[in-house]
């Protein structure tokens, strides 16, 4: 047996089939004649760029229009004057096409690795792939045809890339399993989009398994079973079977009401970071956006998106959601996510520094300019706005007043927004749980964002693999403070809802009913889960349970007590 990540759900059974690596060697030359091997580069490039909006175009179909826009992404990147600019230049001083592709492409690759953050990796294994592709083209090798493999393959790769996802048929592909990866790697969000079975982070399993030989991947639980017997075999064809027919049961929620078992009702908002995915949130049967984060129209570009380009992309995320709830964050960057052309200063520690609502107030004209686009989108439907990172009352009350100012500057110029926008904090520090009851008599409303608010209690690196065991939203000291920040909220009467991945967990929803939770706020493909989990519990029952954790001392206890009764 082997282990890895779980990333996506579900049970895969089948043959498998290994990608390997193409050799892309070449002898590095000096041209004379660079005006033709100019001209070869750009022919490549324009190849690559063909090429790939067929693939987009594919992937839409297939996957959606989110996961066809990680490879729109590659096509801008190779539109960017800055990057093909200094390709080009290399070549004008004599380089060969291929080296100069690399050279380029492997400085922007150390340069997004060496950030330390999940997410601008992410944008290090873009470029490796463009590389790749271009190399391909260049030198003449065909690549491999994921499209041509048969019914019942599972896929394994050092890492599925985007470019790999458009020959994705998954009628025939039952499983893929990756060297690479994380939960919010390229490779996770597209076997998610597509409803494949994935293992990632397989230690070696390029060269541990062979092609043709009968695995299962179990990525429910994350681990690969090599040569299973006929035993195991129907073990996991059952639990194949009573997933599939979970995922069908959970249709009888769609179109209904978010209640508990006692009648209690909640709301049942979506995560999004595009207009586009406003679409999706109501596909999946969300009530409105708990969280737009508005960091994803800042980055893929070279410099800050307009007032009005803003404005557009709020007002059809608004017009998509038909009325129902939007909540906007404010420009949430620094810390895990990086914008090259901000020309922020690397930081010793980032996310303890420069960052979020704290770089907005330090920079107001930006700031003030999203404001108002956020106010002139209201008055095409129900936007709130929120603030990230607040650790102090100060914060709120210097964010309300450009609010203010923004307002001043629209009735000016006669344009109209909603007078009466909500205003709320995410609260995902211990000094915003610790002061939760001051920032309530401010607010309109709470969101706890769980991923940020485990790590700053826990002062834990969730990317830290020796710290990992620390960096759990059950930990007791996490679970006091969430329960103190709806406390403080409820006792204010304003709404308050959760945004971080510990909404969608099943352990964690009994506590949240408990605590008095009014908004829960999920990704899309979790929607009709959290509903019916929701449905599961009484309000006495959520209460119980609640008494009892929060009697308990360790993470564990928590943890095999929660196991034992989900």
């Amino acid at each position: 047996m082997l282990k890895g990540i779980a990333a996506s759900e579900g049970i895969g059974i089948g043959k498998v089939m290994i990608i390997e690596d193409n050799t892309l060697e070449y002898t590095p030359k000096t041209v004379s004649d660079t005006d033709a091997e100019l001209q070869r580069f750009r022919n490549a490039v324009d190849a690559f760029c063909d090429e790939t909006m067929e693939q987009a175009e594919s992937v839409k179909k297939t996957a959606g229009e989110k996961e066809a826009e990680i490879l729109m992404g590659h096509i801008y990147m190779m539109k960017d004057p800055g990057m093909v600019g200094s390709m080009e230049a290399q070549i004008t001083g004599g380089q060969c096409a291929e080296a100069a592709l690399e050279q380029v492409c492997d400085m922007f690759i150390e340069a997004f690795s060496s950030t330390g953050d999940e997410v601008t990796a992410q944008r290090a294994a873009d470029v490796k792939d463009i590389k790749t592709a271009i190399l391909s083209i260049l030198l003449g090798v065909k690549t491999v045809k994921i499209s041509e493999a048969p019914a019942g393959t599972v896929i394994v790769a050092k890492e599925v890339t985007p470019s790999m996802t458009a020959g994705i048929n998954k009628d025939k592909i039952v499983g893929i399993i990756t060297e690479t990866g994380s939960q919010t790697s390229h490779s996770a969000i597209l076997a998610r989009a597509l409803e494949i079975p994935a293992v990632l982070s397989v230690e070696n399993c390029t060269t541990t398994l062979s092609s043709g030989e009968q695995v299962i991947a179990d990525g429910s639980d994350g681990i690969v079973i090599t040569a299973p017997s006929e035993e195991q075999i129907n073990e996991y064809t059952t639990k194949r079977d009573a997933f599939l027919r979970e995922k069908r049961e959970l249709e009888n929620y769609r179109g209904k009401k978010t209640l508990s078992a006692s009648g209690e009702e909640y709301e049942l908002f979506c995560n999004i970071g595009t207009p586009k995915d406003a679409t999706k949130a109501m596909e999946a049967d969300g009530e409105g956006v708990g969280l737009f984060r508005t960091e994803f129209l800042f980055m893929d570009r070279n410099a800050l998106p307009t007032e009005d380009e803003q404005f557009e992309a709020y007002k059809q995320a608004a017009l998509i959601l038909k009325g129902k709830g939007l909540i906007i964050r404010t420009l949430d960057i620094g810390g895990d996510k990086e914008i090259p052309y901000l020309g922020l200063e690397k930081e010793e520690n980032p996310f303890m520094g420069f960052r979020a609502i704290r770089y907005c107030l330090k920079n107001r004209d930006l700031f003030k300019s999203q404001l108002k686009a956020i106010l002139r989108a209201s008055a095409f439907g129900d936007i709130r706005i929120m603030f990230p990172l607040i650790t102090a009352v100060e914060e709120l009350r210097e964010g309300k007043a450009l609010v203010e100012e923004a307002k001043s500057d629209l009735r000016a110029s006669g344009i109209e927004f909603d007078e009466n926008i909500k205003i709320g904090v995410m609260t995902e520090t211990a000094a915003s749980g610790v002061i939760a009851h001051l920032l309530a008599k401010e607010s309109d409303f709470f969101s706890i964002g769980t991923n940020d608010l485990t790590g700053y209690t826990m002062a834990a690196d969730r990317g830290n693999g020796d710290v990992a065991y620390l960096y759990s939203p059950f930990q007791p000291s996490v679970l006091m403070m969430i329960k103190r920040i709806i406390n403080c909220a409820n006792e204010a009467g304003i709404p308050v809802g959760m945004c971080g991945e510990a909404a969608a967990n099943p352990m964690m929803i009994p506590l949240l009913i408990s605590f008095g939770l009014t908004e829960f706020s999920v990704s899309a493909p979790s929607v009709l889960k959290v509903r019916k989990n929701i449905a599961k519990w009484t309000k006495a029952e959520a209460d119980k349970v609640a008494g009892d954790v929060m009697n308990m001392a360790t993470e564990k206890e928590i943890v095999d007590y929660l196991k034992n009764i989900i």
